[in-house]
């Protein structure tokens, strides 16, 4: 499958995608599938090919503005740097659930395309 993440706020900071199989350990620090980290080398939109077994997924996605290898929060723990889910969504008072995020992958050629919100 493929991972396509558009609207990238810099065409330089690293963006990285953490793979989640499990809806126990999303977005828990550590507990992801794996993860994948890429820079844009100059594009405001990157398209990154990942091999993901069949079943239930979601992906998280940040841009380390700052390059401290780290997502960074303000005093109410919201990330202050771009980050996005798949599905798009956009959560407003608190992080998303897996189920929200989920998408089955069945086979080859699938495309997830995501938006990074800054």
């Amino acid at each position: 499958m493929t991972v396509k993440v558009s609207a990238l706020v810099s065409t330089s900071s690293t963006v990285k995608l953490y793979f989640y199989n499990t809806r126990a350990g999303f977005l828990k620090s550590g507990k992801w599938a794996f993860s994948k980290s890429v820079k844009p080398e100059g594009k405001r939109e990157i398209t990154l090919p990942v091999d993901l077994p069949k079943g239930e997924w979601a992906v998280a996605i940040t841009q380390d503005m700052n390059n401290n290898d780290k997502v960074d929060k303000n005093f109410l723990c919201i990330p202050t740097e771009p980050y996005a889910f798949s599905n798009n969504i956009r959560p407003t008072v608190a992080a998303p659930d897996f189920n929200e995020c989920k998408f089955r992958v069945d086979g080859p050629g699938q495309v997830v395309s995501i938006v990074l919100k800054d």
